[in-house]
């Protein structure tokens, strides 16, 4: 059974960010379940980017994650300073935005858009070519090199006989893998960084994986940055890939607080 919507202003709300009371959104922008997104005020300098909250149904299909990133890209592409909220922030009604949300932390989320003010996210990734690091790997590393020489010429019908040996190369193969990761990492790092005003780097998901880095960049010297990785797209582009991706929502830059 569908639950009615409370009336009036008592419509629970979906809260996509904060963002400045004279913030002006894009015309016709739409939430989850294309509800239309407006701002709560205060009276203050914030205000907060809300939409109705669905009534009938509980968060958490793909198409509310989709709508949620849709609403905060539209803001960032427009220019529009936004404090991001991670997926799923909701209140009561507009009047528990406002007091719950605005009034008491208007001063704290206010600093935050000065931080923010004029600067965007930017993501950059980096993998390696594997058969090229491979490569590197069987020349610079004897041990890893003799050892997959023997490997390949044991023949099918001998291969459980060797079946440590081919765990222990792939542990061979994977610390070596980390120690150039480590070291080729810190160079991309220290390569793009002065471009920006901050970075988080974080931990690598897959084995190639040489970077994954978000920089905090003034819009001014956006330019700059990306000639910066450019740059080192030029210099290592024969054994790793590198991809910027943004400007992004800058999650990776608002306090946890």
């Amino acid at each position: 059974m569908t639950t009615p919507q409370p009336p009036g202003d008592r419509v629970p709300q979906y809260v996509y960010g904060v963002t400045r009371a004279d913030a002006e959104l894009p015309a016709e922008m739409t939430g989850l379940d294309d509800r239309p997104v407006s701002l709560v005020q205060n009276g203050g300098t914030c205000a907060a980017i809300v939409s109705d909250l669905p009534a009938d149904r509980a968060l958490g299909e793909r198409a509310d994650l989709v709508a949620h990133q849709r609403v905060l890209n539209a803001l960032v592409e427009a220019g529009t300073v936004v404090l991001p909220f991670r997926f799923g922030a909701a209140l009561a009604d507009r009047e528990a935005v406002e007091k719950e949300l605005l009034a008491g932390n208007s001063d704290r989320l206010g600093q935050v858009l000065d931080q923010l003010e004029g600067r965007v996210e930017l993501r950059l990734k980096a993998t390696y070519v594997q058969d090229e690091v491979l490569g590197e790997i069987m020349s610079a590393e004897p041990e890893i090199a003799e050892l997959s020489r023997r490997l390949r010429e044991v023949p099918p019908d001998a291969a459980d006989a060797v079946y440590y040996d081919r765990i222990r190369l792939g542990e061979l193969i994977a610390q070596a893998m980390e120690r150039r990761r480590d070291q080729d990492g810190q160079v991309l790092l220290d390569g793009a960084a002065p471009a920006a005003e901050a970075f988080a780097r974080k931990t690598p998901a897959r084995e190639e994986d040489v970077l994954d880095a978000s920089f905090l960049v003034r819009a001014d010297r956006r330019a700059s940055f990306e000639e910066a990785v450019d740059k080192l797209g030029q210099e290592h582009g024969d054994r790793i890939r590198l991809r910027l991706i943004g400007p992004l929502p800058p999650y990776d830059f608002v306090p946890e607080a």
